[in-house]
């Protein structure tokens, strides 16, 4: 059954960052609500689908990321990403993410958005593209302290586009929640529909989703790619205000 894409609320202006997001290689495991629940900020809950939460090891390209609507900045807009993240809703029903951990080989991008309160890590990433002979996607990532490593390879089905509820509910994200000044504040987004394609994952040997403090057991549930989209960040909010 398909699963109609919810539209995303108007951006607030003003917008504060332009990105693109090329490649994404989403692996999703079932994690009891009772686990997320100890990494939602203050005001947030966990947002569960059949039952359970979710916790996703996602690999991304970051390209051209720019600040507001200008062009993308000179190498430290464009980088390879790996991050774990959790599924989040506000009393009211706004969805968001929480991230755990997010890796990245751009030292001055991973200390700006730390002092944001967004918990970048500084990584060696790898990322090997996929081709017309063989459309595998690779990422790896290589924690420069404490050691912590990951690598996962995906083969897209691009002929089995993807649009039931569950992918939907993992990808139709249009904003995070994080903790800024002890306060938990609200970073939204928008963009079109990730066009997703169903994956077979090659490779995974992760220790990135236990070192955020959760334990996994087996193979994913959910595996997609996609060849990414565009999307805009407008300005935050703290919750309550």
């Amino acid at each position: 059954m398909a699963a109609r894409w919810p539209l995303p609320e108007e951006l607030p202006l003003p917008v504060i960052m332009d990105q693109r997001w090329m490649d994404a290689v989403f692996l999703h495991w079932r994690i009891p609500e009772s686990v997320a629940v100890r990494f939602m900020p203050r005001g947030v809950l966990p947002d569960t689908f059949d039952g359970s939460s979710w916790v996703g090891l996602i690999g991304f390209r970051m390209k051209e990321a720019g600040i507001g609507r200008g062009p993308g900045i000179p190498y430290l807009g464009s980088f390879n990403e790996v991050n774990v993240r959790l599924y989040s809703r506000e009393p009211d029903g706004i969805r968001g993410v929480v991230f755990l951990s997010l890796d990245s080989n751009r030292l001055p991008v991973v200390l700006a958005a730390r002092a944001a309160g967004i918990p970048y890590v500084w990584s060696r990433t790898g990322y090997e593209p996929p081709s017309v002979r063989t459309p595998v996607t690779s990422y790896s990532v290589r924690r420069f302290r404490r050691g912590a490593h990951s690598t996962f390879r995906a083969a897209a089905d691009h002929g089995t586009p993807v649009e039931d509820p569950l992918s939907t509910h993992l990808t139709a994200r249009f904003g995070l929640h994080s903790v800024f000044r002890g306060q938990t504040i609200y970073i939204p987004n928008t963009h079109q529909p990730w066009p997703l394609y169903a994956a077979d994952l090659l490779t995974l040997d992760d220790e990135l989703v236990g070192a955020a403090g959760i334990t996994v057991d087996g193979p994913p549930e959910s595996v997609l790619y996609s060849p990414g989209v565009r999307t805009q960040f407008g300005r935050p909010r703290f919750l309550g205000h």
